[in-house]
């Protein structure tokens, strides 16, 4: 069976079919090939059912301390069938809704496997049936994704040793676990295991958990996470050939010198996450890779006409909205549309540990070594009614301005709803804002944001509240 498109775009995830959206808007005819579900990693296996996950861990910690809020509770008890039902429950939902833009946009969705063929079209080896579809079209979209990578003698058995993947999957809590890698979604897990009450230790071969983050945050972050009760240990390498299992499992890291043995009942790889070029007939084409990613330019096109590719596969950001955000460019520009090429310094990142992290921009550090002469305005959480009220009153805001300029360069927060703050000082970096346009921009009170606006004050030493 043959069909014909003006692009095929291989890979359903969020980059994937938000570029199917976008296609459709402009008059394209569409189709997407998803070998799993549509919705992808960051609706099936990444974002959404961790951040639900990290919800019921915040409420069951919060629940714990209500008698602080003058709330008798009974005996807190955990239920972890119903929290990963509720997690299942929220992803069917999302689910349901892309399957229903998929049809009001009238795009068609494959549930197969895809691979380029030398003609550019591209074969589809359904899942369902013994039956291959030849979808003949002008363009192509590679949106393939990513896995969480793995480390030589820490292979993934499911019983011991475990990633992203299977963690999502776990019908019981273990008493304790290690997680090798202390970045963003080690970081998430960390605050989410010890939230759940479980043993954490955490090995980060950097010297600073958060090493992409700024000093300040990583500085924070490891303080309030040690408060908590995780285990932090950084400088360490883990020596993957130590590990056994048995009862749990051990294994050593060299630290300050030494072999140190850490044990627990379950490990976490969290080392980062590789792309998926793997069978899906690059071979056929003339793309190019840079290391194991595919090489594009800044509208994501490849070496090869009219085949683009966006999100994890390309390496950079790899943020569910930085894909979206691709996805969109690349179809503008094959549309001949004004499409617009991304600046990262533009994109705010969050970690949704507890408390939340969110950054834009540069960190103090990346901007002395683009050579400007920086100004620091920082204010704590602790003199913000609103943070009192809710009883988390760690952390902090932290913008990093050009004193010559006084435009924002980078704004990093640490502390409670951070993740629903940050956009304010995205758009003051998209807007090419001052500090001093932020301090006019009246913030009411009580709300976290006020945070921001005296962090403004903070730059010219004009604070109100400290």
């Amino acid at each position: 069976m043959e069909k014909e498109y003006d692009v095929v775009i291989i890979g359903g995830g969020t980059g994937g079919y938000v570029a199917a959206i976008r296609a459709s808007q402009l008059g394209l005819k569409a189709a997407v090939v998803e070998k799993g579900k549509i919705g992808g990693t960051c609706l099936h296996a990444g974002c959404i059912p961790s951040k639900a996950l990290l919800r019921s861990a915040e409420i069951y910690s919060n629940t714990k301390k209500a008698e602080e809020f003058g709330v008798i509770a009974p005996e807190v008890g955990l239920d972890f069938s119903k929290v990963q039902a509720r997690k299942e429950e929220i992803i069917d939902r999302l689910f349901k809704g892309i399957q229903h833009l998929m049809k009001k946009g009238k795009i068609d969705v494959y549930e197969g496997k895809g691979t380029i063929l030398e003609s550019k079209d591209v074969l589809v080896q359904m899942n369902n049936e013994d039956q291959e579809v030849k979808l003949i079209t002008k363009n192509i979209v590679i949106a393939t994704g990513s896995r969480p990578r793995t480390l030589p003698g820490l292979e993934v058995d499911e019983k011991y040793v475990m990633t992203s993947d299977e963690a999502l999957k776990m019908d019981n809590l273990p008493a304790s676990i290690i997680i090798v890698g202390g970045g963003v979604i080690g970081m998430e897990w960390a605050s989410m295991l010890i939230d759940f009450g479980l043993e954490v230790t955490v090995i980060e071969y950097a010297d600073r958990i958060l090493p992409t983050e700024d000093k300040d945050v990583s500085k924070e972050i490891t303080r309030l996470m040690k408060k908590k009760g995780v285990k932090i240990v950084t400088s360490a390498k883990v020596l993957s050939e130590t590990l056994e299992k048995g009862e749990g499992v051990s294994i050593k890291a060299e630290h300050k010198g030494k072999e140190t043995s850490f044990s627990a009942e379950k490990l976490l790889v969290s080392v980062g996450r590789s792309p998926n070029v793997e069978g899906i007939g690059l071979e056929n084409t003339r793309v190019l890779m840079d290391r194991a990613f595919i090489q594009t330019n800044e509208y994501y096109l490849t070496n090869e006409p009219n085949i683009y590719a966006i999100g994890d596969v390309i390496g950079g950001l790899q943020l569910a909205h930085v894909a979206s955000h691709e996805g969109i460019t690349a179809i503008e520009h094959m549309k001949g549309e004004n499409a617009k090429p991304i600046d990262a310094t533009l994109v705010s990142k969050c970690i949704y540990c507890s408390p939340e992290v969110a950054s834009v921009g540069l960190t103090e550090d990346e901007a002395k070594e683009k050579g400007y002469q920086v100004k620091i305005g920082k204010f704590s959480f602790r003199a913000i009614g609103k943070a009192l009220v809710f009883g988390e009153s760690d952390g902090f805001v932290k913008l990093v301005v050009d004193e010559a300029s006084n435009k924002l360069l980078g704004a990093h927060m640490v502390g409670p709803h951070v993740t629903d703050m940050i956009s304010e000082a995205g758009l003051a970096r998209v807007l090419d804002a001052t500090a001093m346009d932020i301090a006019h921009t009246i913030h009411p009170h009580p709300t976290l944001a006020e945070a921001i606006g005296e962090a403004a004050l903070a730059v010219y030493g004009k604070e109100i509240h400290a």
